[in-house]
């Protein structure tokens, strides 16, 4: 009963800010105050101030509350401890089996005639990219433009 009256009187309120804006000429935004003031009436006349008024002094809802907040928690910690760890369980158990394959023929990747005594041969002469080109047309439009 106090909230349907709170929510008339806000209601009522915001019409006559509405009025008063209006007076002044500023019909787009009295129109707009007039959008927001009859929002409480119409969650009054839906029931949903009845619901949140009940579910606001209900101690069975405050419960609910706390315990999703608990396990909103639980999953934000276990998560966190996850990420220290490095993942999952599997994805640790893939990265130990990665690394004993790793240990167990480190030489294998080694060369087998060990380091060359001569220098790694350069290519002969790369062709020319077309950033040259790019800059070309650059500068064309920058003369044109007289810069």
């Amino acid at each position: 009963m106090i909230a349907e009256t709170v929510c008339s009187a806000l209601s009522a309120a915001g019409l006559g800010i509405a009025a008063v804006t209006a007076y002044r000429k500023r019909f787009l935004a009295a129109a707009r105050i007039a959008a927001y003031a009859l929002v409480p009436v119409a969650l009054v006349m839906t029931g949903i101030v009845d619901w949140v008024a009940g579910t606001a002094f209900s101690p069975t809802a405050w419960a609910g509350f706390g315990l999703l907040g608990a396990a909103w928690l639980l999953f934000a910690s276990t998560r966190a401890v996850e990420r220290r760890r490095g993942g999952t369980r599997k994805e640790r158990r893939q990265a130990r089996a990665a690394q004993r394959r790793e240990a167990a023929a480190p030489e294998a990747s080694a060369p087998a005639l060990g380091p060359s005594t001569r220098p790694a041969a350069r290519p002969a002469s790369a062709p020319r990219t077309k950033s040259a080109d790019d800059f070309s047309d650059i500068e064309a439009i920058l003369k044109k433009h007289g810069i």
